[in-house]
């Protein structure tokens, strides 16, 4: 029996497979199922897809090229899915065949466990399968020989690769690998319950839409409901022959009609939906269209295509009416330009490629999206942690059943995995990193499932705008093969091309370079490896994944993205029955539950800071709390008995948050930390030396201080130069210590919180600062210049000394509240004899 499987005039006239194919035979003891699937590098995603059904693969290699470089790739692949592989080494009537070399090339490229099935049965082949597996070398030392399930075992757990060699051309070797392949292999067992992957959409010559499925469990019947479609029709396809039956079974590979909202990977029944495909595009081309062809009305059709191959990626940018694609190579630019000129009569072109980069983030943040207009309702927190390099995006859940409901949380769950986020250098892709779900809330009368959407969308976004984010680029694994004599020269290309690459290892007058560089460096390389070698170097690619931009700040000085612009950037608040929008900055100010499990903790002398995830909430400050200290500050001239102060404890928050219910007659004094400390000479002194004690001693004036004045004081330092950094607030006995966030001064803290407040309350600034003195005079703040403010500190501490010093038993100071009777009694006596 002869099977025609590139039946496609495209494949006809190029000579290679395109589409994968499905063909049925018999032979021997078995029914097989044959899906071909294309070679080319090019269409390496269309064979990858087709992977996720196979219960064995059959790799065909040439014997007179041997291991290439995009077998090295399949290779990966077939490990990477944990499929037993057996290796049929083609063409080998040609005179530059020769087996033993190419058995050597295969144990030393692919695997040291590659074996010659040409003889089964000798003492030698018995002999390289023993040492594959514990259990075989054992079976093999009691009884000298294996039975055939051994090695089928051997086989099926990916110990031992069968290689088998001919010529398909000329029908040698060809029976002898089948037989071999009917004996060795070990039937799948399927379970009773139905399930079903689906591998591939395409469509008939009628326009109908097939989804391509291998049948997992059960059983599948025409007429059957798959969620709330129905399958009309089912198919099983020889090359482009088909045959209508009313029912397959588990192991059986099909094409059925009906349903319109499959996709390639889906599961179906019990079975999971298929992980992201590790092969993917990394040139992105825009469509170039036809005069009288509108854009929005070729989406449709190229959207189709993208049902077929998923990995196009079809981006429509609708505010300049622009199609993007991406595509692995010039081969498949072709080949698609050629399908939609035949399928919609369409001619079309295609722009220079571009490189696709992605983005990522380096710091730890919790992101906060809140939905709420008029009868809705939904906040969502997720933690935004950066992850390992070709991670992708990983989903987790953290948060209790006490504060949100498992069923409103499987939903936010759902909603984190539906789409792609896009970063905020240049629309990205983001990739490795890792969002959990750590606290979110609900409203029991007013809260919808497309709430949670809104509100998951806009936490994960406002995550994004408050993270520092990178750039990232493909990067190529290279091998490069070149005589020893031209290492000089390629070493040297290959620094100019950013690469990391280890020394040359040189045998035989050869020498090899290994290592990774940039994709968008190393294109078309190969033509110069060519020429300088006359030929005789080699250069061997595969994409090995994305890394660190080696020129970021170029690529976004000629990139514009407006990060804000992204409908998601910001949360919908409610007041007085309206809804409003509240920019991603400003939400920490009005979100409606406290950040969760996440703190920012000063871990080094210079102030740098490192995320922590804390399991104790109360060591989360929420707004009431700041509110509540503010308004009922902690000093020891108060009689009543006050809640135990907890020295530095520490928030996250983008801005400060002044009491709410503080009246007009409440007082706050800011003070310009370092503008006071290099001003006062005994803190200056004490500075030249080491500043934290100079910071130290200033929090203890200033704690005296505030006993005395009775006021709300706020101690800012400079925190501007720390990366990642955010707005960071401690509570130090009776004062505040705020470290401002990454980018801002500690002059435009105080401006901004004059600006805000000076008009309702009387706010007091120290400072020295010309400029910010102007400033914050015209906001109607009163000012107290460095010399003043040391001054009047010394005045008040003055004052404290002599109201000690007149002080009734009854009265209370807030020096000596704390204090033993016995320690008070020794204090008054040292200040008895000093008067």
């Amino acid at each position: 029996m002869i099977l025609f499987l590139d039946t496609s005039e495209l494949e006809k006239s190029r000579g290679i497979t395109i589409f994968s194919k499905q063909a049925v035979f018999e032979f021997g003891r078995s029914e097989f199922t044959l899906l071909d699937t294309p070679g080319h590098v090019d269409f390496s995603t269309e064979m990858e897809r087709t992977l996720s059904v196979l219960n064995y693969a059959i790799l065909v290699i040439s014997g007179a090229d041997g291991v290439e470089a995009h077998t090295k790739t399949l290779w990966r692949l077939l490990k990477e899915y944990k499929i037993p592989t057996f290796i049929f080494v083609n063409k080998m009537d040609q005179i530059s065949a020769d087996k033993e070399k190419l058995m050597n090339e295969l144990r030393k490229t692919l695997d040291d466990n590659c074996i010659d099935f040409t003889d089964s049965t000798s003492e030698e082949f018995y002999e390289n399968i023993s040492v594959c597996a514990e259990y075989a070398l054992e079976e093999y030392l009691e009884y000298g020989t294996l039975r055939v399930d051994t090695v089928g075992e051997c086989v099926a757990r990916r110990q031992a690769f069968p290689c088998y060699f001919g010529s398909a051309l000329k029908g040698e070797g060809v029976r002898e690998f089948l037989e071999g392949f009917d004996r060795f292999l070990i039937k799948t067992k399927y379970g009773s319950d139905f399930g079903a992957r689906v591998f591939k959409i395409t469509r008939d010559e009628m326009g109908n839409r097939l989804t391509h499925l291998k049948v997992l469990g059960g059983s599948l019947k025409a007429k059957d409901v798959i969620g709330e479609e129905k399958v009309n029709q089912i198919r099983i396809y020889s090359g482009d022959k088909f045959e209508s039956v009313l029912e397959v079974y588990d192991g059986q590979v099909c094409a059925v009609t009906g349903l319109n909202d499959t996709y390639a990977g889906q599961g179906l029944g019990k079975i999971k939906d298929f992980e992201k495909p590790l092969l993917e595009p990394i040139l992105n081309y825009k469509v170039l269209l036809p005069r009288d062809c509108a854009p929005i009305s070729f989406l449709p059709k190229i959207r189709q295509l993208e049902e077929e191959d998923p990995t196009l990626h079809v981006v429509w940018k609708e505010e300049i009416q622009e199609i993007q694609v991406q595509l692995m190579g010039v081969v498949q630019i072709e080949i698609l330009k050629n399908i939609i000129l035949e399928r919609f009569g369409i001619p079309v072109n295609f722009a220079e490629g571009s490189i696709v980069y992605k983005e990522t983030i380096v710091n730890t943040v919790e992101g906060v999206g809140h939905y709420e207009p008029l009868r809705h309702y939904a906040e969502v927190h997720v933690l935004l942690e950066p992850n390992r390099r070709g991670a992708g995006v990983e989903i987790d859940a953290d948060c209790s059943e006490d504060f949100l409901d498992k069923n409103w949380q499987r939903l936010i769950l759902t909603h984190l995995k539906e789409r792609e986020y896009t970063g905020v250098l240049t629309g990205s892709a983001i990739t490795d990193i890792k969002i959990t779900l750590v606290s979110g809330k609900a409203h029991l009368k007013h809260t919808e499932g497309g709430d949670f959407r809104q509100a998951t969308y806009r936490a994960v976004q406002q995550g994004l705008m408050q993270a520092q984010s990178i750039l990232l680029e493909p990067y190529y694994e290279f091998e490069l093969e070149i005589p020893d004599s031209l290492v000089g020269r390629a070493m040297m290309d290959l620094e100019k091309m950013k690469a990391n690459f280890e020394a040359p290892a040189i045998e035989n007058g050869r020498a090899i370079l290994t290592g990774t560089c940039p994709v968008i460096l190393m294109q078309g390389y190969q033509k110069d490896v060519t020429g300088y070698s006359k030929g005789e170097g080699s250069l061997t690619l595969r994409v090995s994944g994305y890394d660190r931009c080696h020129n970021e700040e170029e690529v976004l000085e000629n990139t514009y993205y407006d990060a804000e612009a992204n409908p998601y950037s910001g949360s919908i608040f409610c007041t007085h029955g309206a809804g409003f929008f509240v920019p991603w900055y400003e939400v920490f100010n009005y979100m409606h539950l406290p950040l969760k499990n996440y703190r920012l903790v000063r871990v080094s002398d210079v102030g740098s800071i490192a995320p922590v995830r804390s399991t104790y909430t109360d060591e989360w400050i929420d707004s009431e709390e700041v509110d509540a200290i503010l308004n009922h500050t902690l000093s020891a001239n108060k009689k009543q008995k006050e809640r135990p102060v907890k020295n530095k404890k520490v928030i996250v928050a983008s801005e400060y948050k002044p009491a709410k219910n503080v009246t007009p007659k409440d007082e706050y004094l800011l003070v310009d930390g370092y503008n006071i400390i290099f001003a006062w000479k005994e803190l200056a002194d004490l500075a030249a030396t080491n500043i934290d004690a100079a910071r130290q001693k200033l929090q203890d004036i200033l704690s005296n201080y505030q006993g005395i004045r009775k006021c709300q004081l706020i101690l800012v330092f400079d925190a501007y130069r720390v990366q990642g950094h955010q707005t960071e607030i401690l509570d130090y006995h009776n004062i505040h210590v705020v470290y401002t966030k990454e980018a801002e001064t500690a002059d435009q803290y105080i401006e901004k919180f004059a600006h805000e407040k000076g008009r309702t309350y009387k706010v007091t600034v120290a400072t020295s600062d010309g400029l910010e003195q102007i400033i914050i005079r015209g906001q109607g703040c009163f000012l107290l210049s460095a010399r003043e403010f040391e001054k009047e500190v010394t005045n008040a501490t003055a004052q404290l000394r002599r109201e000690h010093l007149e002080a009734t038993p009854s009265k209370k100071h807030y020096l000596i509240d704390e204090l033993s009777e016995e320690e008070k009694k020794h204090l008054k006596s040292i200040d008895n004899k000093k008067v």
